[in-house]
């Protein structure tokens, strides 16, 4: 394994961190894949394997909102608890408690169920309800997380066997 790949695994490595954190991570392992890609000479990560990877990690994202909102309405929320959920979860994350490396993960999850439970408190002025939607969208971040982390793991895999091809 040359020290390229080795880099290259350990961005992967990082990145899955991140993701875990709540953080960008997998767009440091698309980051560290491009790297890759234009550094080692001949290249063994071809364009076409990043533009899949990047799709993937779009996807992530995507499914990630999505998730986060969608258990808000599940569990009984407006489309402005989901909203809220979702601009909770990313405040959350950005801001963070002060814990020491978990911090964004709390954070994300304190934000998402504060988030939507003023926004269904706003609206509906219930707070049985809007505490039983606050608990839908923490348990959706939480789901959301672990899905972004799956693809992820999908991402980060395929770089790292392509990049040792």
């Amino acid at each position: 394994m040359t020290v390229a790949t080795l880099l290259l695994v350990a961005a992967v490595l990082a990145g899955l961190a991140l993701v875990a954190l709540g953080l960008p991570g997998l767009w440091l392992m698309i980051f560290a894949g491009v790297g890759h890609r234009l550094l080692v000479s001949p290249p063994t990560l071809s364009w076409g394997t990043l533009a899949l990877c990047a799709a993937i990690a779009a996807v992530a994202e995507v499914v990630e909102f999505r998730t986060s909102a969608g258990y808000a309405r599940r569990y009984g929320g407006s489309r402005r608890a989901s909203w809220g959920a979702i601009a909770g979860g990313l405040a959350g994350a950005m801001l963070g408690v002060p814990v020491p490396v978990i911090g964004s993960v709390i954070g994300a999850f304190a934000g998402a169920f504060a988030g939507a439970l003023v926004a269904e408190y706003t609206l509906e002025k219930d707070a049985l309800k809007a505490r039983q939607v606050a608990m839908g969208a923490m348990i959706g971040r939480a789901v959301a997380t672990a899905q972004k982390a799956m693809l992820g793991l999908v991402v980060g895999v395929w770089l790292v066997a392509a990049a040792w091809a």
